[in-house]
């Protein structure tokens, strides 16, 4: 991979950009797309009895890390859990009646904010919730997962989550170096780390992911070689390197970052080459996105064989599937749409001990959408648009429909970030480090040169 890895290249390319967990992107999502037009995705979907996904967003977390961009709420209430379980549960029940009960449930998945804020036992609460309401998949190839913070993983949790049924484990790491822990605000010990990881495994987890974060504030190339070192000795089977992403004016939190303590363009390039290096020579595949995982890996299995696909979860195998999301701020896929739950947590709650259901804005794709995205999820997660594949399916020229995509595309194709022949687009081992590059050239919702000021602001590339 270190091949790959052209500093002059990525610098030149590193610039804002949506991360393509959907087309269209959350900014533009509408809030004229309402509870109705939810109704009837729902409905639409019933007919093929498509497979579901589950997520289920926890936003409470005991302390505040400077870095995060999540949607939380920082408490050590135990109230605030018991009161958002109750509603969750309300949420649950009424959403449920929109789905056919005979739809088989292939993932479920628990994010944050911090799922473990929440017991085991209310965890427990919520499978059981739904798998009165959802037909609970029993296949050993389910995927059932949490996020976790081990910092609030008490000893037996992990055996007690097993019970439960979940196989997959997250966890937060970000950087074991102190100094740097100290400036996010995340103090956390490799000790306690690693043994929730031995944990996750002695109790049956199938899979354990770490996420580690580059270019954080204090942040050397010493430093983070130690926790790449560190985390690679244990084999975790997945690993997520984010680069952070300093918008103070977006996220609160981060306006505690001295932003003068944070690497330069060059130092930040120099983290990633470091992780991608290690990563590689301890044979880990890339998978896109800065995604990692060991080559036996569902999600490495997924990709070869074309089955990888990509959303708000992130890279996932199940791409057969609608996705439906409860709790607050959280995001659907159902149908041809997507929506989005209150991002308020009162007006949440709200919504439903008035016994509606909590969808506050969304978008019904367009033709023009579903092609897009198409082409662009085959990007994200294979590297490569097959031309006469997506001719067929959407009965389309291609070169005609997308002359001005491809206008784009010569220019990447010139810096070698890519090939054009007849009937494909690839990426090339270069490319595929500026996924979202390429994917952008056929991206029709992104602003004109003359309205960059009305434009969502993104993060870079890189």
């Amino acid at each position: 991979m270190s091949r790959a890895f052209n500093r002059d290249m990525l610098r030149r390319y590193d610039g804002p950009g949506p991360r393509y967990t959907s087309y269209p992107t959350a900014p533009h999502f509408h809030d004229s797309f309402g509870v109705d037009a939810f109704r009837e995705q729902a409905s639409s979907s019933n007919a093929g009895l498509t497979p579901m996904s589950l997520y289920v967003h926890v936003p409470y977390c005991f302390s505040p890390c400077f870095y995060c961009g999540c949607n939380r709420l920082i408490t050590r209430d135990p109230v605030s859990g018991e009161r958002y379980l109750h509603h969750l549960l309300g949420e649950i029940e009424r959403v449920a009646s929109l789905f056919d009960a005979d739809r088989e449930v292939r993932q479920v998945h628990f994010g944050g904010g911090t799922p473990n804020f929440l017991s085991p036992e209310q965890l427990g609460e919520i499978l059981e919730s739904l798998g009165r309401h959802f037909r609970l998949s029993d296949s050993p190839e389910r995927d059932f997962s949490i996020e976790l913070d081990p910092r609030q993983v008490n000893p037996g949790d992990m055996s007690a989550l097993a019970a439960l049924g979940l196989n997959r484990t997250s966890l937060g790491i970000q950087d074991f170096d102190p100094d740097v822990q100290r400036a996010i605000n995340r103090v956390q010990s490799v000790e306690q780390t690693l043994a929730v990881i031995e944990e996750c495994r002695t109790s049956g987890m199938r899979s354990v992911n770490v996420d580690l974060i580059y270019g954080l504030p204090r942040q050397t190339s010493e430093g983070f070689g130690r926790t790449l070192e560190t985390v690679i000795a244990v084999r975790p089977d997945r690993l997520a390197i984010y680069g952070y992403a300093h918008l103070p004016h977006m996220f609160k939190a981060q306006k505690q970052i001295r932003s003068e303590e944070l690497p330069d363009a060059e130092q930040r390039l120099g983290l990633l080459q470091q992780a991608v290096d290690a990563l590689g020579a301890a044979g880990y595949v890339y998978i896109g996105m800065d995604h990692f995982a060991l080559p036996d890996d569902d999600l490495a299995r997924a990709q070869r064989r074309g089955g990888l696909h990509r959303n708000f979860m992130g890279y996932t195998t199940h791409a057969d599937c609608d996705l439906l999301g409860f709790g607050v701020s959280a995001i659907s896929h159902i149908g041809s749409s997507f929506s989005q739950n209150q991002r308020d947590l009162r007006t949440w709650q709200a919504h439903i001990e008035a016994g509606h259901i909590p969808v506050m804005r969304g978008v019904e794709l367009s033709d023009d959408d579903l092609l897009r995205a198409s082409i662009i999820q085959h990007l994200m997660c294979q590297g490569r648009i097959d031309i006469r594949a997506i001719e067929r399916q959407f009965n389309i020229d291609f070169d005609r429909y997308f002359s001005g995509s491809l206008a784009r595309l010569r220019q990447l194709e010139d810096d070698g970030l890519l090939v054009m022949e007849a009937g494909l687009i690839q990426a090339t081992p270069q490319g595929r480090y500026l996924l979202r590059t390429i994917a952008m050239c056929f991206d029709a919702y992104l602003p004109r040169a003359d309205d960059k000021d009305n434009a969502p602001k993104y993060s870079k590339a890189i």
